[in-house]
């Protein structure tokens, strides 16, 4: 007899519903107990792509996890929320836990895996990651053959970025954000404007694709910019 329930991270994608897998989707509309981050305040970006799937009467778990430069307030969102989680397990309730994206891949379910995969046993559904989204929204085959990728975080310093930029053949730039004026010129500076492209809320609605030298001057939080450097796969 199982005496804890078992915490699922499941991956959602990138935004759209039916980008969902099928795995996490039977996982969803089988839970008794779901979880899932939000805004400190705001509505949950999780919540809403799965919100078709969430049982009525289902319990949630909401982490308000505030959106600031220090990490112990995020910190503290997520010890708060392994808390509740790990009650529901101890009582021997299953947790299904939302991610945008995939849980393993600059996923916020990593901050609680780390806290409760010691004690609980944690079982992780994959998710279509927003690198792959956004290279298929923009018709840019990423790399081939022995080519390198490199994913980079848009807030590291200048010369972190052009130094890891230099030993690649293509180059994802996440959380580009507030960054995008200074990612720009950098990329300029590089000569590599024309091979950049910009990618923001990949796969929802309002989806915005356009070569990096047009894209707006204000990134929200969900947008990309990919360089392909080396040479066209295409025979």
């Amino acid at each position: 007899m199982r005496l804890t329930g078992v915490l699922h991270g499941v991956g959602l994608g990138p935004g759209a519903p039916d980008l969902i897998t099928l795995r996490a989707a039977r996982l969803i509309e089988g839970a008794a107990v779901v979880a899932y981050p939000a805004l400190a305040g705001g509505p949950s970006f999780a919540r809403a792509i799965a919100s078709d799937l969430i049982p009525a009467g289902a319990r949630e778990i909401v982490m308000d996890v505030p959106m600031t430069v220090a990490r112990g307030p995020a910190q503290a969102a997520y010890d708060r929320g392994a808390a509740e989680i790990a009650a529901e397990l101890e009582a021997g309730r299953d947790v299904v836990c939302l991610c945008e994206g995939d849980p393993f891949f600059y996923g916020s379910f990593m901050y609680l895996f780390a806290r409760l995969s010691p004690r609980f046993r944690v079982e992780v559904v994959p998710g279509v990651t927003s690198l792959t989204a956004c290279a298929v929204r923009a018709g840019r085959p990423l790399v081939a053959r022995n080519e390198a990728l490199v994913v980079l975080p848009g807030p590291l310093a200048d010369e972190a970025l052009e130094a890891r930029i230099g030993a690649a053949e293509a180059v994802v730039i996440m959380k580009v954000g507030r960054h995008l004026p200074r990612l720009r010129a950098l990329l300029d500076r590089l000569g590599l404007m024309d091979r950049a492209v910009y990618v923001e809320r990949a796969s929802l609605p309002e989806e915005l694709v356009l070569p990096l030298s047009e894209a707006p001057e204000v990134a929200p939080y969900f947008s990309m910019i990919l360089v392909t450097k080396g040479a066209d796969p295409w025979p």
